[in-house]
């Protein structure tokens, strides 16, 4: 079992999807190798923004004005964490939005 998983299942509020965790792995390979990048720096506005627009917005194709919260929820949700995986934080935005399955 990956290092994403059992760091995803810390945090999902449902069973993890384990087929959007390996496509999210195999999607973000390259951005998750990069030790500037693996990580999501929520007291970075850019980073945040980043997230919103490329993961959200272009990947998911959500819209709306309750990204930025749901962002900021996932912030909240894994405090306890200093480095938060990018993985596991894009998981559970899927999750949020039931957008598992686009993953997978």
């Amino acid at each position: 079992m990956s290092d994403h998983l059992e760091d995803v299942k810390k945090y999902a509020k449902k069973p993890v999807n384990e087929a959007a965790v390996a496509g999210l792995e195999k999607t973000y390979r390259l951005v998750l190798s990069q030790a500037d990048t693996r990580y999501v720096a929520c007291s970075d506005k850019a980073e945040l923004e980043t997230v919103r627009k490329n993961f959200l917005e272009k990947k998911l194709g959500l819209s709306g004005d309750d990204l930025d919260a749901a962002v900021k929820d996932v912030c909240e949700t894994m405090k306890a964490t200093r480095s938060k995986s990018r993985l596991t934080f894009y998981y559970l935005l899927a999750e949020r939005y039931g957008k598992l399955d686009a993953l997978a």
